[in-house]
């Protein structure tokens, strides 16, 4: 039994993390020093605000360079690393802000927005009513004159910005001071793109005039899997002390000195990473385009994300196209959302991009033999086994 457990490991890391084409946007890939992190002794360990636990020397001086250096990536007042996902980050600033019968208005899970905090999500468990953004599925972004009209006439507490399909920066300097007329506050779910805002080659939320940016850490961000708050500080504080013991107990300690390592990743090749993320991105989306896949928003060419669109219309017809592709060792998601965060992570360019557009092409649309297209896709592979952008590789 404990060689099978090891066995089904093992053999995990040899397809997903040594013969795959990593696609899919919410997952990226951590550098060696900061996996080893993830099994050192923080992993055991406790530690509490009071004082309730002793030997926390350490861990406090962890959290504390964490944060600092949070603050500096993300230009924050306040940061805190403890929450266990994005979710729970967004759990924490709904609930710090809103009571039962509130309003809090959001992109919908119809037109991208992240399920999480749309009906079925955090809104129903805490008595929310909810109001979607006015949307354009063409510009695949919010209507800023519509949605102005309805802040006004609805007056939401809450306004959270951000996506799960998530292609250009969304227009918080436009609607900040709408909002502030109603007093809502103004969140930003940067749980697809915050290693690209970290990198500054995407928006940024606090600068624009948001209240909070929270979200993911394991996106275009690449440290563990996670959660993190960056805040301007009167928001901030309020939320700090909201945390814990409501939201988290045991922070996991190792998962934090972990992304305080990539937080130091990204301050020092954050801009060079996220700036090759969006071209490959483009990259990508116009060489399928050119193939005749149907790409969101060839007008605006195609993304300012990570993030590349094959609008199928359907999670049937796209959730057939990614069981195609991965036979072919090509990861993607029923939503046919392609990420460029791992592949990049790896080394790939601009010229790695043309490749895998062809290797879909070769699937999707000439129907060519799998096994042929899995050969190619894994000697393509062989060259791109280490991690950039890291220190490792410096």
């Amino acid at each position: 039994m404990i060689g099978d457990i090891f066995s089904l490991v093992e053999a995990h890391e040899e397809w997903r993390g040594k013969k795959c084409l990593n696609l899919i946007p919410s997952e990226n890939v951590m550098s060696p020093s900061v996996r080893r992190l993830l099994s050192s002794d923080f992993a055991h360990r406790y530690t509490s605000r009071d004082k309730f636990y002793r030997g926390t020397r350490f861990t406090d001086e962890i959290e504390a360079l964490g944060e600092k250096f949070a603050c500096d990536v993300f230009d924050a007042e306040t940061a805190d690393l403890r929450p266990l996902s994005g979710h729970i980050a967004d759990l924490v600033f709904i609930a710090g802000f809103a009571k039962p019968g509130d309003t809090l208005m959001c992109v919908s899970a119809e037109n991208g927005g992240y399920p999480g905090i749309w009906k079925q999500g955090l809104p129903s468990f805490l008595q929310l009513k909810l109001v979607e953004f006015p949307f354009s599925r063409q510009e695949m972004n919010i209507k800023v004159e519509e949605a102005q009209e309805v802040i006004c006439e609805i007056k939401p507490n809450l306004i959270i910005f951000g996506a799960s399909l998530f292609l250009f920066p969304h227009p918080v300097r436009e609607l900040v001071e709408t909002a502030e007329q109603v007093d809502a506050k103004i969140g930003f779910d940067g749980s697809h793109v915050l290693g690209l805002i970290g990198g500054r080659e995407f928006q940024n939320p606090l600068q624009e005039g948001a209240d909070a940016l929270f979200g993911s850490t394991h996106k275009t961000f690449f440290g563990p899997q996670g959660g993190i708050i960056l805040a301007r500080k009167e928001y901030g504080e309020v939320l700090r002390r909201k945390v814990f013991p409501a939201f988290v107990d045991n922070a996991h300690w190792n998962r934090i000195v972990a992304l305080t390592l990539a937080l130091v990743e990204m301050k020092e090749f954050g801009r060079a990473y996220a700036r090759q993320v969006i071209r490959n991105a483009q990259t990508l989306a116009k060489a399928l385009a050119d193939y005749g896949f149907p790409v969101a928003c060839q007008h605006l060419g195609f993304t300012r994300s990570h993030q590349v669109w094959l609008n199928y219309g359907d999670y049937k017809k796209g959730g057939n196209i990614a069981s195609r592709l991965e036979k072919a060792n090509i990861i993607a998601d029923s939503g046919v959302r392609l990420g460029t965060c791992e592949v990049t992570r790896r080394g790939m360019r601009e010229q790695e991009m043309m490749k895998i557009a062809e290797y879909i092409k070769r699937i999707v649309m000439d129907n060519e033999d799998v096994e042929k297209v899995k050969h190619d896709v894994e000697r393509l592979l062989q060259d791109f086994q280490r991690v950039h952008y890291c220190f490792d590789t410096k």
